[in-house]
């Protein structure tokens, strides 16, 4: 352990930028980007194998690892005599290591490197990272689950405090809380975190997750007050609407379990626990929901109550609560926080008591507002999507499911009153929005400008790792959209719509799984919720439609064509990562899943699900993608089974596949036409997308889908589940022109035509004027942003050698694009495709991290080559060669990694 106590992190970061600078100004090449459980630096982890992985950062050509060796240790200073695990120097290019040493101690800081030796057998030494365990077992938790009062009724938020003495130096301390609702933590009077609306929604009586916080900065010797604010979230639902979270089995007041772990400097612990010794306290939060908004009433306030001079003695006992769950375990992924200030671009002054606010965008997260009154001042904010033609916000498009039982709780509402005591400022703790308008309304007259409301755009801060950008401002603005729209419903789970539901829609997080993927560090979330799909699958295979949830979407919206997510998520997680875990761990649940449709539908159609929802104006038959659907299950199960090990599992499955393929087939196909059903956009590009197509008819549907997007004058005819088949389709079969038209058309319906009329998000609905199902912040025609990448830049992973480790590289220079650019930083590094067009030629430029391979297929015209340095691509050694394969008039080549500047002329 580094024996710099007080700054050890700084200390770290400083060591971290010398090895950097120093390795730059060597030219060395080194491990880079390391993470423990896909996270920097993680603190208290649970796994008893965490993953490590690392990137080669190498950007000369041929750049490859050719051996590897990790070691971890528990002091950074003393790798020697610390050592807790080295692996044995590992010949190839591996860079994804579960570990396999002793046993890990809980509540311990482990430091971790890797050795790496480049092409020439050069060896290096990666930079120091690290990662803490938790609690590791129930057993070590120390403190008592605790509440104020008992009754769920009860509106306003409890706040907690205790107040207690460390009598010696301190060298670090952490906090562990675990929390049945929402939690805002303060230390001597500082919030600990920049995290909100932690911990994350789970199935709370089945798994409950705590946060580790380091506080070891905000103690100090002498005397300390801990205090926490509690607020509902999903545990303690007071709003009705009509998925009853209000009559969720878990359902109860808020409570908290915290251990506050501080280690002296002469190295003794003490833990300060939740107990009896605590007091409690109403807030100035007078009500809060997760659905509909915060009232806080300033005038409550009491100043100082988390800091040590506090008077509590007004305060009352706290009550012990029962755990919520016995399975209380660490929160891991990338938390929500309020990630980008947005400030209002206008502001319309209707009178002095009501003003409403443009933002110029549409967001999920809260706003924060600052302003002067009289005491008692009642002001409230209404957010919105949209206004009225008299400026007034209008909430008529998202109110849509809310079952209020009177006028005390209205939708998007946050209730402020003044306390009069000069500038006030008030933002939301537990709580978050849909909107791009406020409008901010008062019982007195107020004065506000511009500068008086800020947005914030809340999500979970996933990393971005992804950029497109082309010659045609509507597709970047798509792309965008898609963005805003992806991470406006990302919030520790995937969600449909920011505003009238916050539901975990399974059929709109399997739509959007490789837009996210493509654009996002995402892995974390998508872990954490398909635990959410275990905990709540019944012993029959059956899951929800929205998970989690209280009990609402086993009997309506479920099905494979939405429930598909228990597979297909986990297995594009593998095809971006390459690591199979999500896959091991979910592999009982699809089989449960695989069985129970084939026990309900042993000739292998089944009519169970939703079908193509909000189409344009044909809606395919729900037998037909439901179908197509359970194919996809049922294969992804039998590659998970070879890749697992279970050959009999995989025989078995595939069999099951070829049943499901072949039932299709004699229901929907006419093999004399080369037609699926009655030929519709859907039917065609779903068959084709989910490889259910005979291959002797492949190229002759794909045609006679083409045909179908023409006579319908190149503008789409799709519902959800089209739009994840219709432009992959296309461009996978020889028609990413065709596909294009779809994707950039600006007239109704299509994505352009919602930008055109002034989309910052995508919509629910093709029809902007639709009278239902019109949300302005819905992900689930999001796959456009996906097929970005794949259809156009054409980066696609290698099924064969997954997480990218080979690239698939298949670009599109299609009719009315001249430029266009797309970046994805994968396990192994950025991996560029651009291209440019010029007189009489195509200028490519890529770029293939160090450790990784692609395959370049290229639809060259007759005549045309691919040259690089005025030198055209033979079968010859080298960086790039020629395969010599060419099928349906395209040309293969293999590269090893680096940045090549080709030229197709």
């Amino acid at each position: 352990m580094m024996k710099s106590s007080r700054h050890p992190v700084r200390l770290f970061a400083v060591m971290l930028v010398l090895v950097s600078l120093t390795a730059k100004a060597n030219n060395l090449v080194t491990a880079s980007g390391l993470k423990c459980e896909y996270l920097v630096n993680p603190m208290g982890i649970e796994a008893q194998h965490p993953r490590f992985t690392w990137h080669l950062a190498d950007s000369r050509a041929m750049a490859r690892q050719t051996a590897w060796q990790l070691l971890i240790s528990t002091d950074s200073l003393d790798w020697k005599k610390t050592l807790v695990w080295q692996t044995p120097k590992s010949p190839g290019s591996n860079n994804l290591v579960t570990y396999s040493g002793k046993a890990l101690q809980p509540f311990t800081k482990y430091y971790w490197r890797v050795n790496t030796w480049d092409k020439d057998g050069v060896l290096t030494t990666s930079p120091t990272a690290s990662f803490e365990t938790g609690m590791m077992n129930p057993s070590n938790w120390k403190g008592a689950w605790i509440s104020d009062v008992s009754e769920v009724s009860v509106k306003p938020a409890g706040q907690f405090r205790k107040q207690f003495e460390a009598p010696k130096k301190i060298r670090s301390a952490r906090a562990y809380i675990a929390v049945a609702g929402l939690y805002e933590l303060y230390i001597n009077g500082a919030r600990i975190g920049t995290q909100r609306l932690d911990p994350m929604y789970t199935r709370f009586d089945r798994r409950t997750l705590y946060v580790t916080h380091d506080v070891t900065d905000q103690l100090k010797t002498g005397q300390n007050a801990i205090g926490v604010l509690l607020g509902n979230g999903w545990y303690n639902h007071q709003s009705t609407a009509v998925w009853n979270f209000h009559r969720a089995p878990w359902r109860a007041r808020p409570a908290f379990c915290l251990d506050l772990r501080i280690t002296y400097d002469d190295g003794t612990v003490e833990t300060i626990t939740s107990g009896k010794d605590w007091k409690t306290s109403f807030s100035p939060v007078v009500f809060n929901s997760i659905y509909t908004a915060e009232h806080h009433d300033t005038r409550l306030a009491q100043p100082g109550w988390n800091t040590a001079n506090f008077d509590d003695s007004k305060w009352k006992s706290v009550i012990y609560r029962a755990a919520p769950s016995n399975n209380i375990v660490a929160q891991v992924l990338h938390p929500v926080r309020a990630v980008e200030e947005v400030p209002a671009h206008s502001v319309n002054k209707i009178s002095d008591t009501v003003y409403v606010f443009d933002l110029a965008r549409n967001i999920a997260g809260v706003s924060r507002l600052k302003l002067q009154g009289p005491a008692g001042t009642i002001v409230k904010l209404k957010h919105a999507e949209q206004i009225y033609p008299n400026g007034r916000a209008d909430l008529s498009n998202i109110d849509v499911h809310y079952r209020p039982t009177d006028d005390k709780d209205p939708f998007q509402t946050d209730i402020f009153i003044l306390s009069g005591n000069g500038e006030e400022t008030f933002m939301p703790h537990f709580n978050y929005k849909g909107f791009q308008y406020v409008e901010v309304t008062s019982d007195k007259p107020i004065t506000l400008s511009k500068e008086s409301l800020t947005g914030y755009f809340m999500h979970s801060d996933v990393p971005p790792i992804g950029t497109v950008k082309s010659s045609n401002p509507t597709i970047d603005k798509i792309w965008s959209a898609t963005n805003n729209a992806y991470l406006s419903n990302l919030f520790g789970y995937p969600t449909d719509c920011p505003q009238r539901e916050k539901n975990g829609w399974t059929g709109d997080a399997q739509i959007a799984i490789e837009t996210g993927l493509y654009s996002f560090d995402g892995i974390t979330v998508y872990e954490k919720w398909l635990a959410d799909h275990r905990d709540e699958q019944q012993p029959n295979g059956v899951l929800p439609s929205i998970i989690p949830t209280g009990g609402w979407g086993y009997e309506w919206g479920n099905g494979p064509d939405w429930t598909s997510t228990i597979a297909i998520i986990p297995w594009n997680i593998y095809l971006f990562y390459g690591d199979t875990k999500l896959l091991a761990d979910c592999y009982d649940n699809i089989k449960k899943y695989v069985d129970h449709i084939d026990e309900l539908y042993p000739g292998g159609l089944t009519t169970w699900g939703l079908g193509d929802w909000v189409p344009v104006k044909s809606k395919s038959p729900v037998e037909f993608t439901s179908t197509a659907y359970y194919y996809a299950d049922a294969l992804i199960l039998s590659k998970a089974a070879g890749l697992l090990g279970r050959k009999v599992d995989q025989q078995k499955y595939q069999a099951l596949a070829e049943k499901i393929r072949k039932a299709f087939n004699d229901k929907f196909l006419n093999r004399q036409t080369a037609q699926y059903g009655s030929g519709l956009q859907t039917e065609m590009s779903v068959a084709l997308y989910w490889g259910l197509v005979p291959d002797e008819l492949n190229a002759r549907v794909a045609a006679n889908l083409a045909k179908r997007v023409e006579l319908d004058n190149f503008h789409l005819d799709v519902g959800l589940l089209g739009t994840k088949a219709i432009l992959n389709a296309l461009s996978a079969n020889g028609y990413a022109d065709v596909a294009y038209k779809l994707a950039a058309q600006e007239t109704f319906p299509s994505w352009g035509w919602w930008i055109k009329n002034g989309a910052t998000t995508l919509y629910e609905n093709w029809d902007i004027n639709a009278k239902s199902d019109l949300s302005r912040n819905h992900i689930m025609f999001g796959e456009i942003g996906g097929w970005l990448y794949k259809g156009i830049a054409g980066i696609k992973p290698d099924e064969a050698v997954p997480g990218f480790r080979n690239i698939i590289l298949e670009p599109h220079f299609v009719d009315g694009l001249t430029f266009f650019e797309a970046t994805h930083d994968g396990p192994h590094g950025k991996i560029t495709a651009a291209w440019q067009k010029e007189a009489g030629s195509i200028n490519w430029t890529i770029t293939i991290p160090a450790n990784s391979t692609a395959t370049l297929v290229l639809q060259l015209e007759k005549g045309q080559q691919l040259y690089e340095q005025g030198k055209a691509i033979t079968g010859a050694a080298g960086p790039v060669r020629s395969t010599g394969h060419r099928a349906n008039g395209k040309a293969t080549y293999f590269a090893q990694a680096g940045t090549y500047h080709f030229v197709i002329r």
